[in-house]
């Protein structure tokens, strides 16, 4: 039936207030923490009822680093803790930070599934494909393991301005570089296909991400300090036996944005609220924190505790030793 114009026309400048009237939360960052944070908007937004909206970017750790500490987002996803240069930058802004943890992932290193001769990699062999001094030299299969083929190695990894990345490189490298002679790319599906498609690649990125296409790649069991060698999992990433690729993975929250929106706040209430948080961690494949930790987390959001508990780059280190840590 036709309408009025004049009736149309209300109906839509109806419309266009409510889209401007919804409150906003802006998230940008890791690709790794992103799976969570899309889940947590979609379903507190549900929970809202239109009185809120959440937008979710992915410009890797340290591009959504750079938009929080100019004071352009509310919260920024983080697959690694952040750093003294983001930490200046938030200080020059005035940008005060409160870092909550998340969940637990387990880096996964992966191969194609037509690869016979990977039955696992120490950290050893890791290091030696990807350190620096690899770039050009170290080539092929054989050359990380004599029994290995002689065959093409083509390696895909996490861009230079992920998270992911530089966990990767501490972990294994122990160091602020790799090679730099990979396919680099912050949207891990792009590294999903990477791998799936060559049977001679090797890449590395978020347990989700394997999880959600295990189809198409087989994930490597890693053998650390002559360790049995132990396959990313779930299970593994919560007992700590999975090392040294267990991390926790963050999202940071603007005081500012907590203290006077109260739509940020919520939705942060919300994502550490241990009845949210272990359902939808777990969906999305990654590890739920202990309830201790996500009621901890909650009780610093409330409190406003800002800083960060690190000191500096640091591997392996437990959850629960984390949250006992005072902020600095």
């Amino acid at each position: 039936m036709f309408k009025p114009v004049a009736t149309t026309m209300l109906l839509l400048a109806a419309v266009s207030f409510h889209a401007h009237a919804a409150d906003l939360v802006k998230i940008d960052g890791s690709s790794t923490v992103f799976p969570i944070t899309e889940a947590m908007a979609e379903e507190f937004q549900k929970a809202e009822r239109g009185k809120t909206q959440v937008t979710v970017g992915i410009s890797g750790t340290g591009g959504g680093f750079k938009k929080f500490c100019r004071g352009e987002t509310d919260i920024s996803d983080a697959s690694r803790p952040i750093k003294d240069s983001e930490k200046k930058l938030c200080v020059e802004n005035g940008v005060e930070f409160i870092e909550l943890p998340a969940a637990l992932d387990a880096l996964t290193v992966v191969v194609n599934p037509k690869n016979t001769w990977v039955d696992h990699l120490t950290v050893e062999e890791l290091k030696k494909a990807w350190e620096p001094a690899a770039q050009g030299k170290i080539t092929n299969w054989n050359q990380i393991r004599p029994g290995f083929p002689n065959r093409p190695l083509v390696l895909f990894g996490a861009g230079t301005d992920s998270g992911t990345y530089d966990y990767f490189v501490e972990a294994i490298v122990e160091g602020k570089s790799s090679r730099g002679d990979f396919t680099a790319s912050e949207d891990d599906n792009m590294l999903v296909q990477g791998v799936a498609n060559d049977i001679n690649a090797m890449g590395f990125f978020g347990l989700a991400y394997y999880e959600e296409n295990k189809g198409k790649l087989k994930a490597v069991p890693i053998s650390w300090k002559g360790s049995k060698p132990v396959l990313p999992s779930v299970a593994n990433a919560k007992n700590a036996s999975y090392q040294p690729l267990s991390r926790p993975i963050f999202i940071y929250v603007s005081k500012k944005s907590i203290e006077s929106k109260p739509h940020v706040d919520r939705f942060v209430q919300f994502y550490m609220d241990k009845r949210h948080a272990a359902a939808l961690v777990k969906e999305v494949g990654y590890v739920p924190l202990p309830d201790k930790a996500y009621a901890a987390a909650l009780e610093k959001s409330r409190k406003r505790v800002t800083g960060t508990v690190f000191h500096g780059a640091e591997v392996g280190v437990g959850i629960e030793e984390l949250m006992a840590r005072k902020p600095k």
